[in-house]
């Protein structure tokens, strides 16, 4: 399941009471991390929110954004602080007694203290965690619709490619057996140029030591059947970036070992074109969840 691990969605709900607006980001990322901004108020609801974010996605970082608009017009409540009143009142009393006047304390002159009075907006849940979560339902499903689109243009893409790279490495080893005649070739018409007589023995010795460093066969059954199991993978219905990843990493170290053994420039040739079409498939594969 070629899902791309990119991708945009925004989900809206409500009641009689609020408006619920959710939107949702992902970008590519080694594992799944999900981060989620809200109003303090609704926090509790947060650990259902990243449970339903981790049934539409697997991997890739994601930042979730909810606004809660009240349809209610808010409420304050009053909060007193009733010791510093007492505080208050008591001075009053005392400063009566104390210079001899007689002072009766009213409601007026306590409400005249503002620092014992304070109105604070009473933040009313109206039970929002159900719309909330179908806001959050929304925004999953138009996020994972993008991520499947573009999955399958990535898809469409590593199959050329992957495509490109067995033909290259099919030419590859076709002319790969051929590399040791063609030392044998140069050794021998060394050899002549530079001896009076051609030494058959040490020339198969010669030929058979670089013919056993040069063989690449196994490579390139391991580089052939890496591709396979790279298309294969194309094909599964569960996530596949780690395991592409994998493959990608094992195919390029097989190629390496192509280019250092081989000791042909057509071969060399074919090694930089291999990388080339490497590069393009591992960059795609990042952004594969």
């Amino acid at each position: 399941m070629t899902n791309s691990m990119t991708g945009f969605g925004r989900g809206t709900a409500g009641s009689d009471l609020l408006t619920v607006t959710v939107e949702i980001k992902s970008v590519n990322h080694r594992f799944h991390e999900c981060t989620v901004k809200m109003p303090r108020v609704y926090a509790e609801t947060e650990d259902k929110i990243k449970k339903c974010i981790s049934t539409y996605i697997k991997r890739g970082k994601v930042d979730v954004y909810i606004s809660v608009e009240s349809e209610k017009p808010s409420s304050h409540k009053l909060i007193i602080d009733w010791h510093l009143l007492d505080e208050y009142a008591q001075f009053v009393k005392d400063a009566s007694k104390r210079y001899g006047v007689d002072e009766h304390l009213r409601i007026r002159d306590l409400l005249r203290q503002t620092d014992a009075f304070t109105a604070v907006e009473v933040q009313e849940e109206h039970s929002a965690d159900q719309v909330i979560l179908d806001a959050l339902e929304e925004a999953c499903r138009k996020l994972s619709d993008m991520r499947m689109n573009e999955g399958k243009e990535l898809e469409n893409e590593l199959r050329f490619q992957v495509q490109s790279l067995k033909q290259k490495a099919e030419y590859a080893m076709s002319i790969s057996p051929d590399i040791s005649k063609k030392y044998k070739e140069r050794l021998e018409k060394t050899m002549r140029e530079y001896a009076n007589s051609l030494d058959e023995n040490r020339l198969l010795t010669e030929v058979a030591v670089f013919a056993e460093k040069a063989d690449v066969t196994e490579e390139f059954t391991r580089l052939l059947s890496h591709i396979k199991q790279f298309e294969h993978a194309l094909d599964k219905k569960e996530p596949i970036g780690r395991r592409l990843d994998f493959m990608t990493q094992e195919m390029h170290r097989e190629i390496n070992t192509v280019g250092s053994k081989a000791g042909d420039e057509n071969v060399a040739a074919a090694v930089i074109d291999m990388k080339s079409i490497l590069e393009k498939i591992r960059e795609q594969v990042q952004n594969i969840e």
